[in-house]
């Protein structure tokens, strides 16, 4: 009887014992074409019974990859895509450089010092304004998250005029809820709202009814 652990060890298990064997066959051939045809069958294959492979990005590429890691990179065959080595697997990727910020209050974000960047580039209007004031909006939150307590407006200006290089000055107003957007939030809510501008039509018209019900029996009387 022909047991596993006598078999040569599978590279790749997920591609199974079959497709294992057609790749030592093909190292075995005598010919580089017969190795190119029936690599490029083996590849076609293994594309058979691994179908989620095609929803990625370079299939055909990582197909290529694992076909030279079953062969444990001792195939000689006509690659399309360049050959995969066994250095390249076990050699380490440049290590990523982690963003820092050069100030005291990182807990705004890198995100919070772009919008800075972009508002402070703005001529003087009403969008800069409003974006001046969007930012400090957030830097309360961001504030609020990171420290778990209400934190007073005129410390978000300060921040705010600090971070800027003085660029950027909301210390005119007394809160936030005094700035433009604030104001302009609650007019969109007064206007989704039609109970806050005008009666109900529907209890209007209940009302009248009433009314002219009333009207009616007092005339009887």
């Amino acid at each position: 009887m022909d047991y596993n652990t006598d078999r040569t060890q599978l590279l790749m298990p997920e591609y199974g014992r079959n497709i294992q064997q057609l790749v030592e066959h093909c190292k075995t051939l005598q010919t580089k074409e017969e190795r190119n045809e029936m690599a490029l069958a083996i590849i076609e294959f293994m594309g058979q019974r691994n179908p989620h492979l095609r929803d990625e990005e370079n299939y055909k590429h990582k197909l290529w990859d694992h076909l030279f890691i079953l062969a444990d990179h001792n195939l000689d065959v006509d690659s399309p895509y360049p050959v995969l080595s066994a250095d390249d697997l076990i050699t380490k990727p440049r290590k990523m450089d982690y963003p820092s910020l050069d100030n005291a209050y990182k807990f705004y974000g890198k995100s919070i010092l772009q919008l800075i960047e972009k508002a402070i580039a703005l001529e003087e209007g009403d969008e800069k304004e409003a974006l001046t004031h969007v930012i400090a909006n957030n830097m309360k939150k961001s504030y609020n998250v990171y420290n778990k307590e209400h934190v007073q407006d005129d410390v978000i200006f300060r921040h705010l005029k600090e971070l800027s290089n003085d660029k950027l000055d909301l210390t005119t107003l007394e809160s936030l809820e005094r700035s433009k957007i604030y104001y302009a939030a609650n007019r969109n809510n007064n206007n989704r709202n039609p109970n806050n501008n005008s009666r109900n039509p529907n209890q209007n018209n209940n009302n009248n009814r009433r009314n002219n019900f009333q009207n009616h029996k007092n005339k009887r009387k």
